[in-house]
């Protein structure tokens, strides 16, 4: 029991956290001593690492088999999911799987067996009718944000997958809402709940309204982040046109922004997300499913450009704001003449002529052709910039390494400079391109 305090100490200290919350502390000591177990708690609360402590200590060392799978409703998800794990520097080998990259990946990562696979459950099903790996020694199942799973149609995919997993004796289920009915192929058989729903009584999240005099709001979009100031959040729409008209309004009034929807290709929606997080863009344009299930930093504010059709995309788009301890605001642009639906209530309406200070983008996100495969390190691609690019630390951003590539944030004053003094330069033993996302 030493042992294990002293590694989660250890995990803790790797991630920057000091102390695990109320909803992990019981989590971690429910999923130890149950056989099934659901997870209930608002979004940003800390849900992946609560399953992935008491997960460590079940998995075999010796094994060379698959011995935990984690379904997820989104490709998102699942990258978030890995990378914690990889965070957490275990030791055990972990990979994500998902539609929208060349299944030729998946059979090149797998042929070395993970101790966890993470995945969407058509590709997931895919590699099972396949056999493209043993299953005998999948003992624990993984449903996070399971009612979104079901929601949008996972069902088929996810029931032929838990059919094919005969040895399961732990179960763990995630979900931020309770709207969903867990179905009885799942085989929860007397779960321990834990919800933390119900203690998210004092929210610290405004609702504020914004009315455009006009039926075209772009306009007053725009007047509402000049008035917010430079501050990162969302922008929700609910179709991808609008997005792409938010877009093209926003780049001739020079905010810096991109868009996230299901409609790009995967490769785009993570560059998206890698350009928000490190401050090169200080708005993401996204459909709901920005919601839940994507990995970025704490936001101020949301806007609801487009008023959500449900209670539950009203929630979750929320829920991007105002996380565990912190404060935010979510706006609600109207249209004069607009009604707000009935779970859109208690909403302080403000007047936004006053402008904050806006500064114009600071940051420009550079790509280099080299990862974790090539042996390279965040700390050698520093060093890169600091010797041969002479960058001073305050001038290195966010350094993001994935498996065959990675990106850098630097002034957007330099990055030109920077891309012709470093392109082409050797990063261990692998020439790379370095060139402007």
């Amino acid at each position: 029991m030493a042992n294990s305090s002293k590694n989660q100490l250890d995990i803790l200290m790797k991630l920057n956290i000091d102390a695990l919350n109320p909803m992990q502390e019981e989590a971690v000591s429910v999923i130890e001593r149950s056989t099934n177990t659901i997870i209930l708690s608002p979004t940003g609360t800390g849900k992946t690492l609560a399953f992935l402590l008491p997960l460590l200590k079940v998995l075999n060392s010796e094994s060379k088999d698959i011995q935990a799978l984690i379904l997820v409703p989104s490709r998102e998800l699942a990258i978030q999911i890995e990378q914690v794990f990889r965070s957490m520097g275990s030791g055990y080998k972990i990979n994500a799987v998902y539609g929208g990259r060349p299944m030729s990946k998946d059979k090149i990562e797998l042929k070395h067996t993970p101790a966890i696979l993470i995945g969407t459950p058509g590709r997931i099903l895919d590699h099972f009718d396949n056999d493209r790996f043993s299953k005998a020694s999948i003992k624990t199942l993984i449903l996070d944000e399971f009612d979104k799973s079901l929601e949008i149609g996972f069902e088929y995919e996810m029931k032929g997958i838990i059919s094919q997993l005969p040895n399961i004796n732990k179960r763990i289920l995630t979900s931020a809402t309770q709207s969903v009915a867990i179905p009885s192929f799942v085989r929860l058989d007397t779960p321990h709940t834990i919800n933390f729903l119900k203690e998210n009584k004092v929210s610290k999240l405004a609702i504020k309204t914004v009315v455009s005099q006009d039926k075209n709001k772009l306009k007053t979009l725009l007047d509402l982040i000049q008035y917010i100031g430079n501050e990162p959040g969302i922008v929700f729409c609910n179709l991808r046109n609008s997005i792409n008209q938010v877009s093209t309004f926003l780049a001739q009034n020079n905010i810096g922004h991109t868009c996230f929807s299901g409609g790009m290709e995967q490769k785009d929606r993570e560059r998206a997300l890698i350009k928000f997080r490190n401050g090169t863009c200080q708005v993401l344009i996204a459909t709901d499913l920005a919601a839940r299930g994507i990995d970025i930093p704490e936001m101020k504010y949301i806007i609801h450009y487009e008023l959500p059709l449900h209670e539950e995309e009203f929630i979750h788009r929320n829920g991007r704001t105002a996380r565990v301890n912190a404060k935010g605001t979510a706006y609600v642009l109207k249209w004069e003449n607009e009604l707000l639906p009935e779970f859109i209530k208690n909403v302080e309406g403000i007047n936004i002529s006053k402008k904050a200070l806006f500064k114009p983008q600071f940051w420009e996100t550079l790509f280099i052709s080299g990862g974790r495969k090539d042996k390279i390190s965040k700390g050698d691609i520093a060093g890169l910039f600091f010797k041969q690019g002479g960058v001073n630390k305050d001038q290195l951003g966010t350094i993001e390494l994935k498996s065959d590539c990675a990106f850098v944030a630097v002034p957007l004053t330099i990055a030109k400079e920077l891309v012709e003094k470093l392109n082409n330069s050797r990063l261990k033993k692998k020439k790379v391109r370095i060139t402007i996302l």
